[in-house]
C-alpha cells in the first residue's frame, strides 16, 4: 500500500503521520505543496496537522488553493482515499471534500491534551479496527477545532452513519460533540484528534494504532 503525505509550509505533524503509516506497513512518499501531481500508484493521501501557511486568513484556506490540493481533490473525486488530521481536516473542509467548517474553540484557547473519543461507526476502512461504541484515548492540539455544520448537513451525517468519532467530553464546542466525519463515499476522513500521536507505546498510548493497521490492511487487500 502506498501513501502520500502532503507537506505545507507550517506542517509539523508530517513526519509523525509518515512514521505511523510506515509502522503499519505502508510505503510513504512525502509530497511538497507546490507539486502539481501526486506520485503514481498512491492509494491514500494524508494531510497532516500543523499550521499550514501560518493559519493566515482561515485555517486551511490558503493550503486548499495550493497546486497539490487540486491533485488531492482529483484523487478523491475519482474514488481515492484521503485522510486529514487536525489542520488537514480544516484543509478538507476548505476544499469542499468534507462538509462543515472548523471554528475557533468555544473557550478561545489553544487546547493540547489527551481526550476520550467514542467510535461512532466501524463501517469504514479507517474505523474497521474498532467496534462502534469503543472509547479510545487520542491527543488533541488545536485552537480552531470547533466543528460546525448546519442542521441539514448534520442530519445527513447522522442518517448516513458518517460521524466517525465524537468526544466523550467536548473540549471545543463542536456541534453534536463531533470529532471526525466521513465523506459520502466513506473514503475521505477528517478528524481533529491526532491518532498518529497514539500509535506507538513510546507515545504513552497506542489507541490510534488500530486505525492505521485497519487502513493499510484494507487497502493492501483491496
Amino acid at each position: 500500500m502506498r501513501a502520500a503525505v502532503v507537506v505545507f509550509p507550517g506542517s509539523n505533524c508530517d513526519r509523525d503521520l509518515a512514521v505511523a503509516f510506515e509502522a503499519a506497513g505502508a510505503e510513504v512518499s512525502m509530497v511538497w505543496h507546490k507539486d502539481s501531481e501526486l506520485p503514481d500508484g498512491i492509494d491514500i493521501v494524508g494531510i497532516p496537522g500543523g499550521f499550514s501557511y501560518g493559519d493566515y486568513l482561515r485555517c486551511g484556506a490558503i493550503a486548499a488553493q495550493s497546486p497539490i490540493c487540486k491533485a488531492v481533490a482529483a484523487h478523491a473525486n475519482r474514488g481515492g482515499y484521503v485522510m486529514g488530521i487536525c489542520n488537514g481536516f480544516q484543509v478538507l473542509t476548505e476544499t469542499g471534500l468534507l462538509p462543515g467548517a472548523l471554528l475557533r474553540n468555544a473557550g478561545l484557547k489553544y487546547i493540547c491534551k489527551t481526550v476520550g473519543l467514542k467510535v461512532e461507526t466501524s463501517d469504514s476502512v479507517y474505523t474497521a479496527g474498532y467496534t462502534a461504541g469503543d472509547v479510545i484515548d487520542i491527543p488533541i492540539a488545536h485552537h480552531d477545532g470547533n466543528y460546525f455544520a448546519d442542521d441539514a448537513t448534520l442530519a445527513e451525517l447522522r442518517d448516513q452513519d458518517r460521524i466517525a468519532f465524537s468526544y466523550t467530553d467536548n473540549p471545543n464546542g463542536s456541534v453534536s460533540d463531533i470529532a471526525g466525519i466521513l465523506s459520502a463515499n466513506r473514503r475521505v476522513l477528517g478528524m481533529m484528534p491526532h491518532p498518529e500521536r497514539a500509535a506507538d507505546a513510546g507515545h504513552g498510548g497506542t489507541d490510534g494504532e488500530a486505525l492505521f493497521r485497519a487502513l493499510t490492511g484494507a487497502l493492501i487487500t483491496a
